[in-house]
């Protein structure tokens, strides 16, 4: 039995590999027969890698033998004894797309127009975006350096406003010690206290005095 990896692998080199070769030798060639031959193979085959996404995903896990029905049909398409893909493009594809071309085309030409017209306003909301993301940045970075400069600033305000606080609290005269306060009422009293001291130790310096005399006239006599 043949794997998934397998007929991957032979598809690629059959499939892909040698039809891309065989059309280089005839445009090289300017042969206008292979050429024709060869276009016929790359749309039918187009068309089998698209049928292929889909039946890989509905098909290859229990239909019987569908990796060998792949590879067979790739070899099918290419032999030249058969010539398979010219045979589908003459009675299936050439025929369905004549049809339908007016419409293909019609189709076609609106989804350019609308893919340009997605393509350039997604362009220029992603340009707008990406410009106020710059800005917006630009401004951020601005109002940080404001505030850094303004906190620097207000620490250096309030630095030299404790150092004022602390001079004028060291040469304020509150921080000088105030003398004594001496109550003039308690002076009264000490000096009328010493007044009286004298008054009362007056009367006794005349007795001195007469001892003195009698003393002197003693020693005279």
């Amino acid at each position: 039995m043949i794997t998934a990896m397998l007929s991957r692998l032979m598809i690629l080199a059959f499939g892909t590999l040698y039809p891309a070769y065989a059309s280089y030798k005839a445009v090289r060639n300017k042969d206008v027969k292979e050429y024709v031959k060869w276009m016929m193979y790359w749309i039918v085959f187009a068309l089998f890698t698209c049928a292929e996404t889909f039946t890989d995903v509905f098909f290859s896990f229990w239909f019987p033998f569908y990796y060998e029905i792949k590879v067979a049909l790739v070899f099918w398409l290419l032999s030249p004894a058969t010539k398979g893909s010219s045979f589908l493009y003459r009675n299936f594809v050439h025929p369905a797309f004549q049809r339908r071309e007016s419409e293909i085309d019609e189709m076609l030409s609106h989804a350019k127009e609308k893919g340009y017209n997605t393509v350039l306003s997604i362009g220029t909301k992603g340009v707008s975006y990406a410009t106020n993301v710059l800005l917006q940045t630009a401004m951020r970075t601005v109002q940080l350096q404001q505030q850094e400069t303004l906190s620097a600033g207000s620490d250096q305000n309030d630095g030299l406003s404790n150092l004022a606080s602390h001079s004028s609290f060291s040469m304020s005269p509150r921080s000088i010690p105030e003398p004594p306060q001496i109550d003039i009422a308690d002076y009264d009293e000490d000096m009328e206290s010493l007044d009286n001291e004298d008054e009362f130790i007056a009367p006794q310096q005349p007795r001195r005095t007469r001892k003195t005399t009698k003393r002197t006239s003693r020693r005279a006599d």
